[in-house]
């Protein structure tokens, strides 16, 4: 069982969990990883799958707030703690922490090799996401309609921009890992396709996969600052504008759909310093139904995980509804 408490502020944000209700909240944490490693997929989307979107946004929201400040400046450290649901924060950054380091290496291997793979998958996911979170509106009206076109037509156009060839200074490292956090908890705009458009992916996967210290404090510095300071905006929103905010939300995954299309066609290219072959403008295309004039098979596989991608979402919903933690 779980209950809300309310926090300094009286939001009624935060849950009391058993050890077993952190445990799987180091598993939610992990998944919200595992999705943020892969361009085009959010780890927000995971978190209101599974339940912990609004908690996460109140609780990263309260480290910028005056409360939290106050206890911390007047040492009154369980207040301060209790102020940012600090047990919460900890359990689900060391989950998304696990997945980084772990699941980095595979994914980088899964994405040069079997693309159409990895990305159907979470186009199922993603698909089904868009549906199980409408559902939380439960009245629609015609400002929530426009809210969700709106949005998803951003969200459209966004994941169809041209990556950019950016510098490597600390400066912009840390303005990467701030714009990355801000949408890392949107659902439907990926922090790692952020990085991606912002040329920064590929250097942040071999910061981690070569352990560069340096780099990575000041991505994780940058992505601090843009968590609390975006988390401000956004719980307003949902305190003032809760189906406004889902109606927004919704808008985003269902226009992340474009990136997430498993067949694609590279229509312009660039080699960097490296040899390697950077795509820059890529087009969604039908795949190809024979290959060598024999039936693709890699379509069937590719509906299978999308179609594993999709009940997944759906069972993790109903499981949240009906167990919780």
């Amino acid at each position: 069982m779980e209950t809300t408490v309310p926090t300094i502020d009286n939001t009624p944000q935060q849950t009391a969990r058993t050890w077993k209700g952190y445990l799987g909240l180091a598993a939610r944490g992990f998944a919200m990883g595992s999705a943020d490693v892969v361009p085009g997929v959010s780890g927000g989307t995971m978190a209101f799958i599974l339940g912990i979107y609004e908690e996460l946004i109140f609780s990263i929201r309260a480290v910028g707030r005056k409360d939290f400040w106050q206890a911390l400046l007047r040492f009154r450290l369980r207040d301060a703690f209790a102020a940012i649901n600090l047990p919460f924060l900890v359990t689900l950054f060391m989950g998304i922490l696990l997945a980084f380091l772990t699941l980095a290496r595979a994914l980088e291997w899964t994405l040069e090799n079997r693309p159409v793979f990895i990305w159907s998958f979470f186009f199922g996911l993603v698909l089904a996401s868009v549906i199980t979170v409408a559902r939380r509106i439960k009245k629609w009206a015609v400002i929530l309609v426009a809210a969700l076109a709106l949005a998803a037509v951003g969200a459209y156009l966004l994941v169809g921009a041209v990556p950019a060839q950016t510098p490597n200074t600390p400066l912009f490292i840390f303005l990467s890992g701030a714009l990355a956090s801000c949408a890392m908890i949107l659902p439907g705009i990926s922090g790692a396709f952020i990085l991606v458009l912002l040329g920064k992916y590929e250097f942040a996967l071999s910061a981690v996969n070569n352990m560069d210290i340096v780099s990575l404090i000041t991505l994780a510095a940058g992505a601090a600052v843009g968590l609390v300071t975006f988390a401000q905006v956004l719980g307003w929103l949902f305190r003032k504008h809760h189906d406004l905010a889902v109606a927004i939300l919704t808008g985003f995954m269902l226009g992340s759909l474009r990136k997430l299309w498993p067949w694609k066609e590279v229509v312009e290219s660039i080699t960097d310093a490296k040899g390697e072959v950077i795509p820059l403008v890529v087009n969604n295309v039908l795949p190809p139904t024979q290959i060598n004039g024999a039936f693709n098979t890699e379509i069937i596989f590719a509906l299978l995980l999308a179609a594993v991608g999709f009940a997944a979402v759906l069972l993790l919903d109903r499981m949240a509804v009906q167990i919780g933690d």
